[in-house]
């Protein structure tokens, strides 16, 4: 019975099914991080600031954060392809990063501080 138990608390296959993150929250990153993390080509990098003020190198889509939802076609259907949102401050970026987790999304990463931020770190936006 002790054996039972041991194999039970403690089993590989039971480790490597955990996620790595195992809450799916949204994850605000620096704009050093959010640079590295969407130079990734399997990352999609959606730009959700309303209205168009410019946009992020390696931006693929457009999509205001008032429209996520309805527009979640758009997004890729697989819901563990890493996603990167962004806006101009943070605060529509971080209700679509919301939105987009509450979908399924489970690798959700947002511009902490948005454009704004980023800008002050040095980087261009593209106009």
């Amino acid at each position: 019975m002790l054996l039972l138990a041991a194999v039970a608390c403690g089993s590989p296959a039971e480790d490597s099914a955990t996620p790595a993150r195992a809450d799916s929250s949204p994850q605000l990153l620096a704009p050093a991080e959010f640079a590295t993390a969407i130079a990734d080509p399997e990352r999609v990098t959606v730009n959700v600031h309303v209205p168009f003020e410019g946009e992020l190198p390696h931006t693929d889509l457009s999509i205001p954060f008032d429209r996520i939802k309805q527009q979640h076609m758009r997004m890729p259907a697989d819901r563990s392809v890493p996603i990167a949102v962004y806006c101009m401050s943070g605060s529509m970026s971080a209700e679509a990063a919301r939105i987009l987790t509450s979908l399924g999304y489970t690798d959700v990463i947002d511009l902490d501080g948005g454009m704004e931020a980023w800008q002050a770190s040095g980087r261009s936006v593209l106009r």
